[in-house]
């Protein structure tokens, strides 16, 4: 990859340089972009299949039982024996490497659920008889886009009040300083557990309560940026011509902050992440039955007979969050010049 500004040319050599952080990246977006396509990868429903001579696409279509015979209006159940045995009498059907989706349930298994692993279900099931690896693909998707939608809002939210904060200083400042400091002593995890507790949360409810607290970490960085570059010839010179403050902060000032943001970011990520993970181990995350690695550590305390629950939940989150620190790692070292001037 070829760079024609020389200083991303060199930042980029810097991160190639941290060996760790690079594979990590390679590895994460390798698993992130599986992840995105876990329907085509894990699903209870046939990629394609054939049934008289004619193509249907059931990841994509919803058919009822009696297109292929049946007696029911509604959707057919693929992995019915009975929808199964009526289908490959006049066609065939192509499956999914893992023929299970996040909510299947098992119904033929050999022992009583959680099962281990096996060569059906390779992670074993979940005490409801559900895939376990099935539940880790589509619980890796939905924490690592919680996670970044919830960096996205955070840094813009942080971003700007920390610039506003460090461009003004004064009564704004000192204001703003003062109720950062009470808003961040609050307990957070605390008053995010009581918040979900008076409705059912979903994924954006959980988002927008979570966002309330996760925008100040950005705040201190990009303020002391601000503070920093105010008084700086160029910013001096921007208001003598009559630039407004708006653009003077956000076109001039606000590139020599985005280099510790973008340093953080990473680890905002992996905050978001861990949050999400401890509310659905506590039972106050998503609603139940939705994919998540929380809820899997959960069943493997609950099942100490099923060692596979808790190992598997531990290491898919072990690595996840290792990947995105090493990534964090080989960022900051990219935007350290006495990384990429030596």
């Amino acid at each position: 990859m070829t760079f024609s500004n020389p200083v991303t040319q060199r930042q980029w050599n810097a991160f190639r340089g941290n060996k760790r952080g690079y594979w990590s990246l390679w590895l994460f977006s390798i698993l992130f972009v599986l992840s995105l396509s876990a329907e085509f990868v894990s699903n209870d429903k046939p990629l394609l299949m054939s049934y008289q001579d004619e193509l249907y696409y059931p990841i994509f279509v919803s058919y009822p039982e009696t297109q292929f015979g049946g007696m029911f209006e509604t959707e057919a159940t693929y992995r019915d024996p009975y929808v199964r045995e009526l289908i490959e009498a006049d066609g065939w059907m192509l499956w999914p490497i893992i023929p299970y989706s996040y909510n299947t349930i098992n119904y033929e298994l050999d022992v009583p659920a959680p099962a281990p692993p096996s060569a059906d279900n390779w992670l074993g099931t979940d005490d409801q008889g559900r895939d376990v690896l099935a539940r880790i693909i589509y619980g890796f998707r939905l924490s690592v886009l919680f996670g970044l939608l919830l960096t996205i809002a955070s840094s813009v939210i942080g971003i700007f009040v920390g610039a506003i904060q460090g461009y003004y200083g004064g009564w704004i400042d000192l204001g703003g300083q003062r109720f950062l400091e009470i808003w961040s002593s609050m307990p957070i995890l605390f008053l995010i557990i009581i918040l979900t507790s008076f409705v059912s949360p979903n994924f954006w409810w959980l988002l927008g309560i979570m966002l309330l607290f996760s925008w100040m970490s950005l705040v201190d960085l990009v303020r002391a940026e601000f503070l920093r570059c105010r008084n700086f010839d160029y910013v001096r010179a921007a208001r003598a011509l009559g630039v407004s403050p708006p653009l003077i902060m956000f076109r001039h000032m606000l590139p020599n902050a985005m280099v510790a943001t973008l340093t953080f970011m990473p680890f905002i990520l992996n905050s978001g992440i861990v949050t999400l993970t401890s509310l659905d181990f506590l039972g106050f995350g998503l609603p139940p039955g939705s994919p998540s690695l929380g809820e899997l550590l959960g069943q493997g305390k609950a099942n100490l007979q099923a060692p596979w629950l808790g190992i598997s939940a531990f290491f898919s989150l072990a690595t996840l969050l290792t990947l995105l620190i090493f990534i964090g790692e080989a960022v900051r070292d990219a935007f350290d010049p006495r990384k990429y001037l030596s």
